[in-house]
């Protein structure tokens, strides 16, 4: 009997590793002059990734009917939930939409998250974040409001501080709050789960002496954040993502200054090894996120063309 118990917990161990082996990481992407779309990217191990062909979905909404930072989550029934940047300057909102397959597209929605702000400025690089206490979504985003905050080193029109609402189902929205503030013009926040209430805000320093990233941590997705690190990274880089691979988190970042892209690994978002050697990603690769897919929805992203 006992040899059977175990013979039964092997197959089980086996059978839960190789389903976890099934899962793919998929990196979305755009490409500049952004009018063409989502782009995506896939890898095995989270460090070599390999470029599909085309665009899987053109923009349709907004202003500029751009694709900029495009943002991917999958929720819990399997539906990708992807937000972007619609326009450059200007506009109230971000756009979104959803998918079982990323092929298949729901109908793009314009959401405008800053209409009740008239002198707004923009609304860069949402990000979709879920949380699994509160079983919502967070979606948080840079914008600028002249003269909302004391005065610091950037010009009025690029005073950037970080904004969220949450949802449940994409249809109806929380108000819209300030969620961080950091004394400084910052774009392009990241949230990561380390724990229990251990959270990781990867962000951008925005101001003209820094434009480099750092992180701050927190007990909870929305905070509040303590005073941000040191520098991670150097001068010009920006639109940070992260992801777990094995027992290390890997961070990308777009090191536009030098034009290319790098990536960090560490174990407690303390210490950080530079890995950029090790990383490979098509050629004009831009500002995204990563999530997983399975074997059967990469066939099918594979099979479109």
């Amino acid at each position: 009997m006992k040899k059977f118990l175990i013979i039964i917990i092997l197959a089980f161990s086996t059978l839960s590793y190789s389903q976890k082996k099934k899962e793919i990481f998929l990196f979305t992407s755009f490409r500049e002059p952004a009018t063409e779309g989502l782009y995506l990217a896939y890898s095995e191990d989270g460090y070599n990734w390999k470029g599909l062909e085309g665009s899987f979905l053109k923009p349709e909404i907004g202003a500029s009917k751009i694709m900029r930072d495009p943002s991917i989550t999958k929720g819990k029934d399997g539906t990708y939930h992807m937000v972007w940047t619609t326009d450059w300057k200007g506009g109230n909102g971000f756009g979104y939409a959803s998918s079982k397959d990323l092929i298949h597209w729901s109908k793009q929605e314009y959401i405008p998250v800053m209409k009740n702000e008239p002198e707004v400025v923009n609304v860069w690089a949402p990000e979709i974040f879920y949380d699994d206490v509160k079983k919502s979504y967070i979606i948080i985003w840079a914008s600028t409001i002249p003269f909302r905050f004391a005065k610091g080193v950037e010009e009025e029109k690029n005073n950037h501080r970080m904004y969220y609402v949450t949802t449940k189902d994409f249809k109806t929205f929380s108000d819209t709050k300030l969620y961080y503030e950091p004394g400084f013009s910052v774009i392009d926040c990241v949230i990561v789960k380390k724990g229990k209430k251990d959270y990781v805000l990867v962000l951008k320093d925005n101001t003209r002496p820094m434009r480099n990233i750092k992180v701050a941590f927190g007990k909870s997705p929305l905070g509040p954040f303590n005073k941000s690190s040191e520098p991670l990274t150097e001068y010009l880089s920006e639109g940070p993502t992260v992801v777990k691979v094995g027992k290390n988190w890997l961070l990308y970042y777009d090191n536009y200054g030098s034009k290319n892209y790098k990536a960090l690994s560490t174990l407690d978002f303390v210490y950080f090894e530079d890995v950029s050697s090790k990383i490979k990603l098509p050629e004009g690769h831009k500002h995204g996120t990563i999530t997983t897919i399975s074997k059967k929805v990469l066939k099918g992203l594979m099979e479109k063309k």
